[in-house]
């Protein structure tokens, strides 16, 4: 999929309970696009490209689709060599009774060496952030989209799904937030030192730096004092990565089963929604033979919660709430250098701990896949990825987590998925340029769709 074989977690990536499980979900999400993608495009036997297929839930909602809709669909999926997912197999095969499901190991940036192109439609979902993060910065990511161009057909699809960034000019802009919970407060103290010393990130200017006050005073992160509220000056990036991944380690955690409880997060029970569009759900969950818990928290969640056939149900408010004190007792039993509690920070610190997940705002992000797609020297015509209709550009907030952050943070960021369909226009059309310049305009500064017109009227 993406990297190299010396910076990439292949290991912690390819752990049956993180590829076959925790990313294996949203399928008719990460498929939305391309079913989409397949209306609009006129071959009758069209070829799909998937980079990152993970655990198969496109792949699935896919074979799903195409039962109804029977069409000679080819399907080859680009994966990183060494990793394996037993749920995408049985994805393959199931595709196979429908189309055709082909599966080959490489990265990302060679996609036109391991593809017979050119293709009518690529998908990748939570691809850039790790192309990003693994696979050379910013430079890394602009190469991949000048070779993008090169593997589609004239007008065929390139499917985007990954993390919302912030609805921001640039993730420079500094901002303030105050935290004054201690899961959240520990967390900062662990993970920001970490991330800003090990992580591909661009926060490197002088104007990036992290002040954080408490008291009145300035500490350094390593620092912090996770019992005082902390007033904290950053880049809004910064924020928005903390946010990110304390959800993810929140979420590692809860399957590890070391907090002595492990909440169901997929399949039908994880949708038991109260009021979905507040993000207000019942949590499913089980209680495992973890010595961390106590006999007296076992029994004072057990009241707050009912029994659910063999498992109990609780009001996700009161888990949410429930977590973040167990959360902090795993993060300082880590800091003291608890065994078990260390193995199940550091998988997790070596899979996610790296990552950038808000690399490009909605602006840059359009931005840049329109200039440097243009700049691709050796597709003839000369094409550019732009969103053509409107609704090819979108946002799908996550309910849930949202909700959790307005009740833990005192201005969260929106945790949402950027969703975009670009399409590769061959210069020489003016009238679909002048659609999709319509709808970029929407999104994009006045100055960076200026660099958008130079980009185009330089190559067409």
């Amino acid at each position: 999929m993406i990297g190299t074989a010396n910076s990439f977690a292949q290991q912690q990536k390819s752990e049956t309970t993180y590829l076959d499980v925790a990313a294996n979900d949203h399928g008719y999400e990460k498929g939305l696009l391309v079913h989409r993608a397949l209306t609009r495009v006129p071959d009758p036997d069209p070829h799909i490209v998937e980079i990152g297929p993970g655990g198969g839930a496109a792949v699935a909602f896919l074979a799903s689709q195409f039962e109804d809709e029977p069409r000679d669909v080819r399907l080859t999926l680009v994966e990183v060599p060494g990793v394996q997912s037993h749920s995408l197999s049985r994805a393959v095969d199931r595709f196979n009774t429908i189309g055709t499901c082909a599966l080959v190991h490489g990265w990302a940036q060679d996609i036109a060496t391991l593809v017979s192109g050119p293709v009518d439609v690529i998908s990748a979902s939570a691809l850039l952030h790790e192309v990003y993060s693994y696979g050379g910065a910013y430079s890394g990511l602009h190469t991949m989209i000048r070779t993008f161009p090169s593997v589609l057909k004239p007008y065929g699809f390139f499917v985007y799904r990954d993390v919302f960034a912030v609805d921001a000019p640039s993730l420079h802009e500094r901002a303030v937030q105050s935290y004054n919970a201690r899961s959240w407060l520990q967390f900062l103290r662990m993970f920001l030192p970490h991330y800003l010393h090990d992580g591909t990130h661009p926060y490197h200017h002088h104007d990036d730096e992290i002040v954080v006050h408490q008291n009145s005073r300035i500490v350094a992160a390593p620092n912090l004092d996770p019992r005082i509220c902390a007033v904290i000056h950053a880049p809004i990036g910064m924020f928005r990565e903390a946010q990110r991944h304390y959800i993810t380690l929140r979420d590692h955690v809860w399957r590890s089963g070391i907090l002595g409880f492990i909440p169901i997060l997929d399949g039908q029970l994880s949708g038991d929604w109260i009021d979905f569009r507040s993000g207000h759900k019942r949590v499913h969950f089980t209680f495992n033979d973890s010595t961390r818990m106590s006999s007296s928290d076992h029994t004072s969640i057990t009241a707050v919660s009912e029994s659910y056939g063999d498992h109990h149900v609780i009001d996700g408010d009161i888990f949410d709430a429930v977590t973040d004190v167990a959360l902090n007792l795993f993060l300082r039993a880590v800091e003291r250098g608890d065994t078990d509690c260390t193995q199940v920070w550091g998988t997790w610190l070596a899979r996610e701990g790296r990552e950038t997940y808000a690399y490009l705002t909605a602006d840059e992000l359009l931005t840049a896949f329109a200039m440097h797609s243009a700049e691709m020297c050796t597709n003839m015509p000369p094409s550019a990825l732009m969103p053509v209709l409107p609704e090819d550009v979108f946002v799908r907030e996550r309910h849930y987590y949202n909700r959790f952050l307005n009740k833990s943070l005192a201005n969260p960021l929106t945790d949402a998925k950027q969703m975009v369909l670009f399409q590769n226009i061959p210069l020489t059309d003016t009238e679909a340029l002048q659609r999709a310049l319509g709808t970029i305009r929407g999104h994009c500064s006045k100055s960076n769709l200026a660099r958008v017109h130079t980009a185009i009227h330089t190559r067409g």
